[in-house]
């Protein structure tokens, strides 16, 4: 069943990146798609979502979206400077404005005192800057997935209502 939150966001995404003529990417691990789902939900997305990527495995974030394996074996999947280059790999790669990127640790299983179940980044690119900001959700799975989804899709409508983010395609 369609997320209401998540639509709504992605609806005032839609409108924002339409107006200025944005694109956007994703590039998403724990979410498994679901940014891109939300985004896609909506009649009209090709006017502005190019596509996304689920790059679940390191390789994959190696590979499609050119995360450098120092940075990966050095800092963890689930890490800001991950974040970071997975946001700006998809927007290299997929060739647009704007570009999110999530990886965490959804759980029930797979954390560690230093990386707790929930711990999430969300990376956002764009032609001005690249960040990352940390979350640490404690929810079930399908929720802690849930609500990296929508910090994803409010960081991208954040940075599309920002008056300094161009339509600078790379």
């Amino acid at each position: 069943m369609p997320d209401d939150g998540l639509t709504a966001l992605a609806t005032r995404l839609q409108t924002a990146c339409l107006a200025r003529g944005l694109t956007v990417a994703t590039a998403e691990s724990c979410t498994g798609g679901l940014v891109a789902e939300a985004i896609t939900r909506v009649p009209g997305s090709s006017g502005y979502f190019v596509g996304g990527v689920v790059s679940y495995a390191d390789a994959v974030k190696a590979e499609l979206l050119g995360v450098p394996g120092a940075v990966l074996a050095a800092h963890g999947a689930v890490s800001e400077p991950v974040a970071r280059a997975m946001a700006e790999g998809a927007r290299a790669r997929l060739g647009v404005d704007l570009a999110v990127s999530v990886t965490g640790i959804a759980g029930p299983d797979g954390g560690t005192p230093e990386k707790p179940v929930g711990l999430t980044f969300i990376g956002l690119a764009s032609a001005t800057a690249t960040t990352a900001r940390r979350y640490v959700w404690s929810f079930d799975r399908d929720g802690d997935r849930r609500a990296s989804a929508e910090a994803a899709l409010g960081a991208l409508l954040e940075a599309a209502e920002r008056p300094d983010t161009l339509g600078s395609r790379p």
